[in-house]
């Protein structure tokens, strides 16, 4: 069991989470961090039984309103008290899939970094306190992995497909014509 000060220290200097790195005894498990403009999501799940959520078994999950990007189009910078907000979230999300022996993970961010004329400081930040090497994604990428997403709900007889990705900061509207 860790004492609080060894807790407090462990969150003041974490070791970088390696998202392509796998535990040498751990079973494949993966998680998907999205921070957006209002909330921070967590999924880390691992392969199951085909048919239970496409084959794989979620075994943690976290959100969290963080409203990173509050005052972001007025100010045009992400304000200390949301990522003050945020970095505790994301220490929660970071301990998780240390806990979970995470073999993979992908984690990105969304519009709030995109805008905001700090991000850049603020995503040193994070790596620094929580281990987290995020990823801020163009509007189009964020578009693929929604469509992604919904693959699976996709009907073999379906001519075309729209799917609208509706979010804090933005929205990406994806037609495909099959």
């Amino acid at each position: 069991m860790t004492s609080a000060p060894d807790a407090h220290m462990q969150a003041r200097r974490p070791a970088r989470i390696d998202a392509q790195a796998a535990p040498a005894r751990a079973p494949s498990r993966y998680a998907a961090l999205d921070l957006g403009t209002n909330n921070c999501r967590l999924l880390i799940a691992e392969p199951g039984p085909a048919g239970i959520h496409g084959g794989f078994r979620v075994l943690d999950a976290f959100s969290r309103n963080v409203r990173l990007g509050e005052g972001v189009e007025a100010r045009g910078e992400l304000s200390r008290e949301a990522m003050n907000r945020t970095v505790d979230a994301l220490r929660i999300c970071a301990a998780k899939i240390r806990r979970h022996e995470v073999a993979r993970a992908r984690i990105v961010a969304t519009e709030a970094c995109r805008r905001a004329a700090n991000a850049r400081g603020f995503l040193r930040r994070v790596r620094r306190e929580t281990g987290l090497d995020i990823e801020v994604i163009t509007p189009e990428q964020e578009a693929r992995l929604a469509l992604a997403g919904c693959a699976p709900l996709l009907e073999e007889s379906a001519e075309s497909l729209m799917v609208f990705d509706i979010g804090g900061g933005s929205t990406e509207l994806i037609w495909i014509d099959l």
